[in-house]
């Protein structure tokens, strides 16, 4: 955990890739909550998930895009623009394409912090998934 009173940047290049297949950028995280910047290529969906400890929520910051969410028997489906924000509780199972001409580019906090990639379990959703974690470059490749 950083210290108290952090600042971080945005990087160039992601950290990792997340086990949906998003491209991540890690920024800050405290006792309560974690926070980073997510990227969907343009043109591609990203593997269905579930968390098992935290509550997440996006903020969209450019690109475009559908969300498809499934929660306690409900699903729906949401346009993903700008200035959008959008809960994902926990065991919600949720999918992402990236329907427009731009990277899907947004930022995510969870509550409490992202314990690690273990966190996620991959799901059946409506989409067939694009993204491959030996495509997209990273820090640590």
């Amino acid at each position: 955990m950083a210290s108290p009173l952090s600042q971080k940047a945005l990087a160039d290049l992601p950290d990792e890739i997340a086990p949906d297949g998003s491209q991540v950028r890690l920024l800050l995280a405290m006792r309560g909550g974690s926070m980073a910047h997510f990227t969907i290529p343009q043109g591609h969906t990203i593997r269905a998930v579930k968390h098992q400890t935290v509550d997440e929520m996006w903020y969209i910051v450019g690109g475009r895009g559908v969300m498809w969410r499934s929660f306690d028997g409900t699903q729906k489906e949401i346009e993903l623009k700008p200035r959008l924000a959008v809960s994902i509780p926990v065991g919600t199972i949720f999918q992402v394409k990236n329907e427009g001409t731009n990277d899907l580019c947004v930022i995510g906090q969870t509550m409490p912090a992202w314990p690690g990639n273990d966190e996620a379990i991959i799901c059946a959703g409506p989409w067939q998934p694009t993204v491959s974690n030996h495509n997209i470059e990273t820090k640590y490749e």
